[in-house]
């Protein structure tokens, strides 16, 4: 990158993080109170206005540490977005940063292992190193699955689906005992929305058939498997156009902000609202909602709101 390309970037960056700086602040998500109860009881903590781990690092001490998810000897699985072959200044994958800070974390809480996957869209082994995962789990004492193969799946029958009633899923998850997901906040093409529920079909083998048969309600039902322990979305740096993988730094935001929660329908529903959108605009969020997977009445929990 040349140095008119550098101040271009950091030109439209600042532009369009004025922007949503003064906007979010009138938000529900952000303008709202939060009801005070103390660390470790609320349903979702939003967090805004610092760096990736800072913002991370200050969101688990809101929800009452790692220690609460994770027990010694415990393996966890680790689901990030890493599956494009861009570098981590597109933000099409999720911040390797934070990726390595959860690690850590967990090993922190006395985990045995800590698991991390994708079955990637592009190449995998492109993807896993040119996002930076790969590496930032290496550093952080984490193993990078490969994913990228049939035989790693195994069939599993999901009760109460109304259209995916079985999936091949992907065998290390099976065999764990915690099950953290870690989206990035993007557009997306199809469903409008891609955060934490549409990130868990990276744990499925056979994702066409979820597009051939009413992908958002494919979406709704994988959840009825097995729904995250715990959901950190990573909103720093936001693609707000052309997603999932993005045509350019131009279609990103710097909206500098993260959001965790144990349910995973809450915490889409407040992503979206950082992209613009009313929850139940969104098939897969509503249906959700509906299956009673989780909840879009983000006026019905306990949330706590930080500005750093």
């Amino acid at each position: 990158m040349n140095r008119r390309q550098f101040l271009r970037k950091s030109f439209i960056y600042s532009a369009l993080g004025s922007v949503y700086a003064s906007t979010i602040g009138r938000m529900p998500l952000f303008a709202s109170r939060s009801i005070r109860s103390g660390a470790g009881n609320y349903d979702l903590v939003a967090v805004r206005g610092g760096e990736v781990v800072e913002m991370y690092r200050r969101a688990m001490k809101e929800m009452g540490g790692m220690e609460k998810y994770v027990r010694p000897g415990q393996t966890v699985a680790l689901k990030p977005n890493a599956s494009w072959d861009v570098p981590p200044e597109r933000a099409a994958n999720t911040n390797p940063d934070l990726v390595a800070a959860i690690v850590e974390d967990c090993l922190g809480a006395g985990a045995d292992r800590v698991l991390v996957f994708d079955n990637t869209c592009d190449n995998w082994e492109r993807s896993y190193e040119n996002s930076g995962v790969a590496a930032a789990v290496r550093r952080a004492g984490g193993q990078m699955l490969h994913a990228h193969m049939e035989r790693y799946y195994k069939e599993v029958s999901i009760p109460g689906a109304r259209r995916l009633t079985s999936a091949k899923v992907f065998d290390r998850l099976r065999e764990s005992d915690v099950f953290i997901n870690v989206p990035v906040l993007k557009h997306h093409g199809s469903t409008t929305v891609t955060i934490a529920m549409k990130n868990l079909m990276g744990v499925v083998w056979d994702r066409r058939f979820w597009h051939r048969n009413d992908l958002h309600q494919c979406i709704a039902d994988f959840c009825l498997y097995r729904k995250p322990d715990l959901n950190i979305v990573d909103a720093y740096l936001v693609m707000t156009r052309n997603g999932p993988r993005g045509t350019s730094e131009a279609d990103l935001t710097r909206m500098r902000s993260l959001l965790v929660s144990s349910d995973i329908v809450a915490v889409d529903a407040a992503g979206a609202m950082l992209l613009g959108h009313q929850p139940n605009d969104i098939g897969h969020l509503r249906i959700g909602a509906e299956m009673n997977i989780g909840t879009t009445n983000l006026d019905a929990l306990n949330i706590q709101r930080v500005v750093l």
